[in-house]
């Protein structure tokens, strides 16, 4: 990401603590980002109305609505990026966010480096796919894809994907046939920060799954290559024989 386009990223900030919003703000402003600021959740879903930020940066624990009921109304209405912000060791807030739509979280405490590291990792990878497959692709008569259109065609009708899973898919697609390790998944889709984050894969591949496959306990698309990582099936060649 380049200085100047940096410098335009308009960052929402959510938390009701005012120490930790600002500074969140100042480390964020530091590094060229504008900032936006809320305190509650309801504040949170005005800013975004009012200022269309490009990412949000969500705290779990707030009055009136928390963060996971935030979460909830900002996926019905958007696909903006939004980073939890979570108590240190609350796995099951981490897991339950993700769940909900998250594309990440930070533990608290964190440092000013980590968080400037994981807000422009996120922002990196929802700047969308990018690849050499143009135009409409079949897999078999039940499932098709256009990346130019970001469609995903099932059984003839249009599946909406979350902007993670639709990242995850295209990487599996592009490498057909291919096993990719679950570190070159992350570091394609997530960025080489979450080399440490496994879970990430394995979550959102179930994800995909339970969209697309017949049986997701018995894939015929994604299909797993124990202690290795994944693979899309190589749909390509059984075209071509």
């Amino acid at each position: 990401m380049s200085d100047e386009a940096q410098k335009r990223r308009k960052i929402l900030i959510v938390d009701d603590e005012e120490r930790m919003v600002r500074f969140i703000r100042l480390n964020l402003e530091h590094d060229g980002f504008v900032v936006v600021e809320a305190f509650n959740g309801k504040q949170a879903l005005q800013r975004l109305r009012d200022s269309v930020p490009d990412i949000i940066l969500l705290d779990v624990m707030m009055p009136d609505l928390d963060g996971f009921e935030v979460l909830q109304m900002i996926r019905e209405i958007n696909n903006i990026p939004v980073i939890m912000l979570t108590a240190k060791g609350e796995e099951n807030d981490r897991v339950r966010g993700l769940e909900l739509g998250a594309d990440d979280y930070i533990t608290k405490p964190f440092s000013p480096r980590e968080l400037v590291s994981r807000v422009k990792a996120v922002l990196r990878r929802t700047e969308g796919a990018t690849g050499s497959m143009h135009g409409l692709i079949e897999v078999d008569e039940r499932l098709k894809f256009d990346f130019d259109r970001h469609e995903v065609w099932l059984e003839g009708k249009i599946i909406k994907l979350r902007p993670t899973e639709y990242r995850l898919l295209f990487h599996l697609v592009q490498n057909a046939g291919w096993v990719i390790s679950h570190d070159q998944l992350l570091a394609k889709v997530w960025g080489y920060e979450y080399r440490d984050e496994p879970h990430y894969v394995r979550l959102y591949i179930n994800y995909l799954r339970q969209k697309l496959e017949k049986d997701p306990a018995n894939p015929q698309y994604i299909l797993t290559e124990r202690g290795v990582g994944y693979r899309f099936v190589d749909f390509r060649r059984e075209h071509v024989e």
